[in-house]
């Protein structure tokens, strides 16, 4: 199999000389790509009028961006529950596990109350 090695400029939509001339630090990123990849870019590339660089700069941008706001929901959710632990706004898992369990019986309870 294959490797290719492609250079992918990271940094806006300028084009690299027009970006050395800015004051955005553009540094040089090496990307190893199978040629089952390769090809599947080029034939993208020709189909949207667009280059393998291109392509690929967008790709990095999107999915950095969704790791980001990922990552950044992730740290809410746990900031969040952390601030209901120290609340005490609650309920153990094993109380919400017997409560389950009477669902669907003729014992059915109401939902478990908060540890206070």
């Amino acid at each position: 199999m294959t490797n290719w090695y492609y250079q992918v400029i990271l940094g806006s939509n300028t084009s690299q000389r027009e970006a050395t001339m800015t004051t955005h630090a553009i540094h040089p990123t090496g990307v190893k790509l199978e040629a089952t990849i390769k090809a599947r870019l080029q034939k993208l590339g020709k189909i949207k009028h667009r280059t393998i660089h291109w392509l690929m700069k967008e790709a990095i941008s999107n999915y950095v961006e969704h790791e980001e706001k990922a990552e950044a929901l992730k740290q809410e959710t746990l900031d969040r529950w952390h601030n209901e632990a120290e609340q005490n706004k609650v309920v153990s898992n094993e109380s919400v596990m017997d409560w389950l369990d009477t669902w669907g019986t003729d014992n059915e309870t109401g939902r478990p109350p908060c540890k206070k």
